[in-house]
């Protein structure tokens, strides 16, 4: 009984430990390695330090090269320093299985910074050796610039890493396509479905392609996911596909979503799309109506049997997972949250895993929200904004709860695809939400503690730009998508 009883333990102990992602693996090892620094703790150094690892430093002219077990051999018990501080300056994860930290320690007599070499073994990760140096660790300069990488393009709207230069870009008003980001080429995609509908009624109809999104395991089995205003009988409406990307071209379409009905509306399309920690697919529907006095008795986004006004939770191939949140039976397949107007952009918090959203609201009323199963986001019944026609009187809904945003803005912003920071060349930026707009051309840097929103900064308060998206590469190098008819890529740099 007591050997069943270990072995529970140790499961439940090894599903904790896979559960973490990778950065909190590392991290929680730096940890350990502060923790045996600061106390003299020779068991916790010899946990965090693999068995070959050797630290290494120059000194007076020498090169001094101390194995592990003669540097742990020099710790003994003691208080913890008075006035210690320490703090990991960033962490640099490739392939999942080698990694490189900047880690600053501080006392009240001393100033260290060191960095680390990681590796994962299948006994986890593990530091592999160490260069420090008893100074502190510079902080850059905070100068962040713009950098015109690519003009030309039609309303871009989304913008997927294949490589850090080879990039899909979706055109709104125009083609898929692949681009070189340092040759500038770029290739038009073929076979994209023919009942893609552009802009017909120039601007201010927001009809066109949307997101671009690849797949997860993108290098094995080359799928993407696409959104796009679809025309039918009836009219348009937001579709989401799947497609093989071979040779610049598109096969083996899979239909994942039609957020029927059609109408002739040609606003509020939604399209956003994310794949969340748990490997599903989450999409943004918009409500599809201008002005509130077009509402039913029943509101749209309140309606759980209307396609519209909704964010979704499907598989990768299209089908619905069986723990989605259940809005009875008569609603329709995949729905996650009710109550959306017009939500566009969908990031995930790269350490808590929670999806953030961005919502349009009608006059002022735009919104951060994060997403939760099940919720209710209130539109139209809730508005922390005015609505488009004066003399509407939402209907007061009984048994229902409405979910607040996080955060709004007191003034008309019309946020659009959002990015967490995790690059390392604003360093105070780290964690933070960059949320660009239309309206007026903002870029907010968003501070946050765990959801709550701390402070709301506006950059280049002087050189504007309507923005559509924001997006990382995999460096973590930052990239801004103008929504304009010469559109264009940004690259947002630290001259510091």
């Amino acid at each position: 009984m007591k050997a069943l009883y270990l072995t529970l333990v140790m499961c439940l102990c090894q599903q904790v430990f896979y559960a973490q992602t990778d950065r909190q693996q590392i991290e929680n090892v730096i940890q350990l390695y502060f923790d045996g620094w600061a106390t003299g703790d020779s068991s916790k150094l010899s946990k965090a330090m693999h068995h070959s690892c050797n630290l290494k430093n120059y000194r007076d002219g020498q090169f001094i090269l101390i194995p592990k077990k003669d540097y742990v051999s020099r710790f003994r018990l003691r208080d913890r320093p008075k006035g210690l501080e320490t703090n990991i300056i960033y962490v640099d994860i490739t392939d999942e299985l080698i990694a490189g930290a900047k880690v600053e320690i501080s006392t009240a007599t001393d100033k260290f910074t060191d960095y680390f070499n990681l590796m994962k073994t299948t006994e986890g990760w593990f530091i592999m050796d160490k260069i420090s140096t008893r100074k502190p660790h510079r902080v850059r300069a905070m100068l962040p610039e713009k950098e015109v990488v690519l003009t030309g393009l039609n309303r871009p709207w989304s913008m997927a890493f294949m490589s850090e230069e080879e990039v899909l870009i979706s055109q709104k008003e125009g083609d898929l396509l692949r681009v070189n980001l340092q040759t500038k080429t770029r290739t038009p995609i073929k076979n994209f479905p023919t009942d893609a509908v552009d802009s017909l009624a120039g601007f201010g109809d927001n009809t066109g392609k949307f997101e671009v999104l690849l797949d997860p395991n993108f290098a094995q089995n080359k799928f993407i996911y696409l959104s796009y205003a679809a025309k039918g009988e009836g009219g348009k409406t937001t579709k989401v596909i799947r497609a093989t990307l071979e040779n610049d071209a598109l096969s083996n379409v899979k239909t994942l979503l039609v957020a029927s009905p059609y109408t002739h509306n040609r606003h509020h399309y939604g399209g956003g799309m994310v794949f969340g920690y748990d490997g599903k697919l989450y999409i943004t529907i918009g409500e599809r109506l201008f002005t509130e006095q077009d509402e039913p008795a029943l509101p749209i986004a309140q309606n759980v049997q209307d396609r519209r006004g909704k964010i979704y939770r499907i598989n990768s191939d299209g089908t619905i997972p069986n723990d989605n949140p259940d809005f009875g039976p008569n609603a329709v397949k995949g729905l996650f949250a009710i109550g959306i107007r017009a939500a566009q952009g969908l990031a995930m918090h790269p350490t808590t895993q929670a999806i953030w959203f961005t919502e349009h609201g009608t006059h002022q009323g735009d919104e951060i929200n994060v997403l939760k199963a099940g919720a209710n986001y209130g539109w139209p019944i809730k508005t922390t904004g005015k609505y488009r026609y004066d003399g509407y009187a939402p209907p007061q809904l009984k048994d229902s709860t409405y979910t607040n945003p996080v955060w709004h803005w007191s003034h008309t912003v019309a946020p659009t695809g959002l990015v967490f920071y995790k690059g390392e060349e604003f360093p105070a930026w780290k964690g933070s939400l960059l949320v660009p707009g239309l309206s007026k051309g903002s870029l907010w840097r968003i501070s946050i503690e765990g959801e709550t929103v701390k402070s709301a900064e506006e950059l280049f308060l002087d050189s504007r730009v309507r923005a559509r998206k924001v997006v990382q590469s995999p460096l973590g190098r930052l990239y801004l998508l103008t929504d304009e008819a010469n559109g264009q890529v940004i690259r947002i740099w630290n001259r510091g």
